[in-house]
């Protein structure tokens, strides 16, 4: 099997998940008070070489009995948008994505400047049926729409992960998810200059059951998941499209490839509050 380059364990960054008393409207605008006393995220950083993007995208991270909250603040002078159609591929344009992980699978989340929504949810094959996955209507491999992630195309361009193969759930959607986004600027207006979007998101832990694996929900104090926080930047130069898009994360993978869960963040959750 080919060798997978990537992060270490001193490459994982480190987040602390406060508890928040104050009820969250998730519009997009962060404007909660503890929003503000959040601590934010460093400047996302190259996915492979871990040095700052030269645009600045943060994130924070509230959570209560309910839900698990995310929110981004996205610089972007040209805030670029056009697919509208839910699970279309955003990742072909601008983004910003979560990926949470399990055991034995891992969930894939992302976002555009226009809200648009797509999601997968993954199984590596080796726990498929150890893990009890084959019994549940959702992940029915013959009723469901299924890929494949980690074959000759996906070694070819990200490395070959030595766990192997992933099923890919396309159309499974994460239950009583919110979303928001809110533009500081003109979308799709290259003519104009824009301070950039921020996104909010609410994740309930009532749809985290199969990604807990036995573990409490919501966490208990110093409990510790492991999550990653990114954003992709297609960018046009000279009537070219750069390929693959500029790839931005918490922190530095060593790889192109968001698909590593031992390179996600910890995300340590506290009970004290924010």
């Amino acid at each position: 099997m080919t060798e997978r380059q990537g992060c270490d364990e001193n490459d994982a960054g480190n987040y602390t998940c406060h508890r928040t008393t104050e009820k969250i409207v998730v519009d997009g605008r962060l404007s909660e008070a503890c929003w503000q006393r959040a601590p934010k995220s460093p400047r996302f950083v190259d996915m492979v070489t871990g040095v700052p993007g030269f645009l600045d995208t943060r994130m924070a991270a509230l959570w209560d009995d309910e839900n698990l909250y995310v929110g981004f603040w996205i610089e972007e002078p040209n805030v670029q948008a056009r697919f509208s159609e839910r699970d279309s591929p955003v990742y072909f344009e601008n983004d910003v994505e979560v990926f949470i992980a399990g055991g034995d699978c891992y969930y894939e989340f992302e976002i555009n400047a226009r809200g648009t929504v797509y999601e997968v949810f993954y199984i590596w094959q080796d726990a498929y049926k150890r893990g009890g996955f084959s019994g549940k209507p959702e992940f029915d491999l013959l009723k469901r729409r299924v890929d494949v992630l980690g074959g000759f195309q996906d070694a070819l361009r990200y490395k070959k992960h030595p766990r192997g193969r992933r099923w890919a759930f396309m159309d499974w959607d994460f239950p009583g998810l919110k979303t928001a986004v809110r533009i500081d600027g003109t979308l799709n207006d290259p003519a104009t200059i824009d301070h950039g979007w921020t996104v909010e998101l609410a994740f309930p832990w009532s749809g985290m059951q199969t990604l807990a694996e036995g573990r409490p929900l919501p966490p208990r104090n110093g409990d510790v998941w492991r999550m990653d926080f990114s954003r992709f930047e297609a960018l046009q130069y000279n009537g070219r499209l750069t390929d693959p898009s500029v790839g931005w994360s918490f922190n530095r993978h060593g790889v192109y490839d968001s698909h590593i869960p031992e390179c996600f963040t910890r995300v340590d959750f506290s009970t004290d509050a924010v």
